[in-house]
């Protein structure tokens, strides 16, 4: 009786022990779980920005550094950012385009008075990526810190495009802080855009501001379903942490929400060359009164294949973004902008500092005021034609202006800019 009396207190005193070492475990779970909860925001966010750029920061197979510091990989073309897109874990590469538009313009018929440089991208001079690897633009941690939020890092603002200019609001425009200085064409079915843009290197006022000269090959309406297509340069203190003109891309196919980035820093562009690194800075730039610098930039739809292609000068065809990114521009584009655009933040309650292509106003003309030339669209039998119906726009010609005029030599160009805040623009 006793024994059995000593059995069942063992058994019930085991039980406890269980009990209370279930109950200590579930008690060190929740501390924990709650410590974890409780890490300051700046080592979760820390967690969070070095995910990112082990995405962004592809494996290389060999890097070079830029006199300007900058670090460019050379990664190979099968593990480009574009392939963590799942629509493109069985994509066949296409290495070329199936035809280029016809009537590409001839760069030996510009008048010698009025010639310009070669241009080129300054990390060159430290080395070149071998063939089958494309060079990206390291991003450093401190540039995702820079961004407010690793989700918006490499992505525009929701409002950064010029509301359709012929039934724009000014004042609705104003208040989402950008600012443009455009010629456009609209009203047909275009294929795709090109033109000569002159390269200067404008004053920031603000590092969270912005000056970029650029083509838009715009698809859909200008509410949340807008699709464009975007490739020029850009001075950038926010994106890139300098003051440097860099080439670079864009893409959306929501109006800026949540789809597409700037150059390389999301799935979507394929890149299938192997010496322009997207987002690294153009060398040299043009000076007032001095030497003149300018890129051309073409991008147009292959009739074949679909897929959006971009050029870069006469010599490199850069890559394309597949068209399946797209819902508007999966067929063609009914708007073409080209021209500047600032981030006027008036963080002094007054306009903006900041400078639009040389900083100076188009009647300055050749030596002083940034240009366009060479505008042209490539219509439906992919041939590059003379824009029709060219119009201009700017929110307050005041701060940044455009000068639209044609010649022999420059086709379609117009002068375009601006300081930004002077006497007349406060």
């Amino acid at each position: 009786m006793a024994a059995a009396h000593f059995s069942n207190g063992h058994r019930r005193w085991r039980r406890l022990v269980k009990v209370f070492f279930f109950l200590v475990c579930t008690w060190a779970l929740l501390s924990l779980s709650y410590a974890a909860g409780r890490l300051p925001a700046s080592s979760r966010q820390k967690l969070e920005v070095q995910k990112h750029l082990k995405r962004l920061n592809k494996p290389s197979i060999k890097t070079i550094q830029s006199p300007d510091g900058d670090t460019i990989d050379c990664v190979h073309i099968s593990h480009q950012p574009a392939f963590d897109h799942p629509f493109l874990k069985d994509h066949k590469i296409q290495t070329r385009p199936s035809y280029h538009p016809e009537g590409l313009f001839d760069e030996s018929k510009i008048s010698t008075t009025e010639r310009t440089n070669p241009i080129t991208q300054l990390w060159h001079v430290s080395g070149t990526c071998p063939e089958d690897t494309i060079p990206i633009r390291r991003t450093k941690e401190e540039d995702v810190f820079r961004a407010s939020s690793v989700k918006r890092y490499g992505k525009k603002k929701h409002t950064s495009f010029p509301n359709k200019p012929r039934s724009a609001d000014p004042d609705l425009i104003n208040q989402s802080g950008h600012q443009h200085a455009i010629a456009y064409v609209e009203g047909d079915k275009y294929y795709g855009a090109k033109a000569t843009i002159n390269v200067w290197e404008p004053k920031i006022q603000q590092p969270n501001e912005f000056s970029l000269s650029q083509i838009w090959v715009l698809g859909g309406s200008f509410g949340e379903d807008l699709n464009s297509i975007e490739a020029g340069w850009q001075v950038s203190p926010d994106l890139y942490g300098d003051n440097n003109t860099r080439l670079f891309t864009y893409w959306t196919s929501d109006a800026y929400q949540a789809t597409g980035c700037y150059n390389l820093l999301c799935s979507g562009f394929i890149q299938v060359n192997s010496e322009i690194a997207m987002g690294a800075s153009i060398s040299p730039v043009s000076a007032f009164r001095n030497s003149q610098y300018d890129i051309s930039i073409l991008i147009w739809k292959d009739p074949k294949e679909g897929n959006w292609w971009m050029q870069f000068g006469s010599d490199y065809v850069l890559g394309y973004w597949p068209s399946f990114l797209f819902s508007y521009l999966a067929d063609s584009a009914s708007m073409i902008e080209w021209g500047g655009e600032v981030v006027n933040s008036e963080a002094d309650g007054q306009h903006t500092s900041t400078q639009m292509g040389s900083g100076h106003f188009p009647e300055e003309g050749f030596g002083k005021s940034s240009y366009f030339r060479n505008i042209q669209v490539v219509d439906s039998s992919n041939n590059l034609k003379s824009p029709k119906g060219l119009g201009t726009f700017t929110e307050q010609s005041n701060c940044y202006d455009v000068q639209p005029g044609s010649n022999e030599d420059w086709g379609h160009f117009f002068y375009y800019g601006g300081p930004g805040r002077n006497p007349n623009c406060q």
